[in-house]
């Protein structure tokens, strides 16, 4: 007890005396400090006394994708340390394929009594699904913030990236290397982060290689799955078409034609160039290391974090879109086109 007692008094950053009234449910103690007791007492995996497992305003829920692509994790990682640092506990809900579905996971935190919920390209994401579930949530008190995805149907706060932006970014340096023909791998149309990405890189080779929107959306744009293999599988359908660079929707993407491309015996960069998106953990110690579009992730994390709480206080945010802007971090996976080696 004694050992347990210290633990948690090191991690709330307080007395053990302090840590005893608050379990012992004893008055005298700021409800900040009482607070920060109970989500040592979370954090650490210890079990809340009897008396104290009503008082859980100080869990938030955060419910992810699968944690396969790294970027979830990371995600996950700046959310997870806005809240502690918050006086929150964030309790981690992950969808896995023939796990619960997003409304069995809302549905679970809402009996934990979460003081609010972050979800991360869920259903909101996916223009065919039904948004109702949404405003049931708001009718039952409960706060909430959406990152990666937008529905006007839904008043709620977003967080997103300029993934219209990204493209152009993405385009933009493809072409300055003399690439004339440039695909574009991503996931399914019906996600709304797809259907910007098409409209970024539609304008983009536009402007950039004056194609026409319907030679653009009809020979250069494959669409997969969000895997290693799904970028494998588009990588290669856009190769068949002549393609010298892909622009691909994800790292993982990214990583799935590169393979595709040794497969062909060909070179990465010297005989096609790859472009990804979000600058997961790890990806700049790829072979070769990965050129790709840095998702703003601590900005939108922070700011996922700063609107729920603002929701929980009584003073929400505009029920509006915030939308980060995204940064290119060219490294080995590009180079100039095939033919055109004497390029700068």
């Amino acid at each position: 007890m004694t050992t347990r007692l210290a633990d948690i008094a090191a991690q709330a950053g307080v007395s053990e005396a302090t840590v005893s009234r608050v379990l012992n449910g004893k008055p005298g103690v700021a409800a900040t400090t009482r607070q920060s007791v109970l989500a040592a007492l979370d954090v650490l995996g210890y079990e809340r006394p009897v008396r104290l497992r009503q008082r859980s305003e100080g869990l938030v829920g955060l419910i992810t994708p699968e944690l396969e692509n790294p970027i979830f994790p990371a995600l996950a990682q700046v959310i997870g340390q806005a809240l502690t640092r918050q006086g929150y506990t964030p309790v981690l809900a992950t969808q896995t394929p023939g796990g619960s579905t997003e409304d069995e996971l809302t549905e679970m935190l809402v009996d934990r009594g979460v003081a609010g919920i972050i979800y991360v390209s869920g259903l909101h994401a996916d223009t065919t699904a039904d948004m109702q579930r949404y405003e049931r949530l708001r009718a039952q008190g409960v706060p909430f913030v959406l990152v990666d995805g937008f529905s006007p149907k839904v008043q709620a706060p977003f967080i997103s990236p300029d993934d219209r932006a990204a493209m152009a970014l993405a385009v933009t340096h493809l072409a300055s290397l003399g690439h004339n023909r440039i695909g574009l791998a991503l996931g399914p149309k019906r996600f709304v982060p797809v259907q910007r990405k098409i409209e970024g890189f539609v304008r983009a080779v536009q402007e950039q290689l004056g194609l026409s929107a319907e030679t653009v959306e009809t020979d250069l744009i494959q669409h997969s799955l969000y895997t290693l293999e799904g970028g494998q599988a588009a990588a290669s359908a856009l190769m068949d078409r002549g393609c010298t660079a892909v622009v691909c929707a994800s790292d993982m993407m990214a990583l799935g034609a590169i393979r595709a491309a040794r497969q062909r015996g060909l070179e990465v960069p010297d005989d096609i160039s790859v472009v990804g998106f979000d600058d997961s953990p790890l990806i700049a110690f790829t072979d070769p290391p990965l050129t790709t579009v840095r998702k703003p992730v601590p900005a939108m994390g922070q700011a996922a974090v700063r609107t729920l709480l603002e929701e929980i206080g009584g003073t929400p945010a505009p029920h509006s879109e915030f939308v980060f802007m995204p940064e290119l971090v060219v490294r080995g996976s590009t180079a100039s086109a095939p033919g055109d080696r004497n390029r700068p």
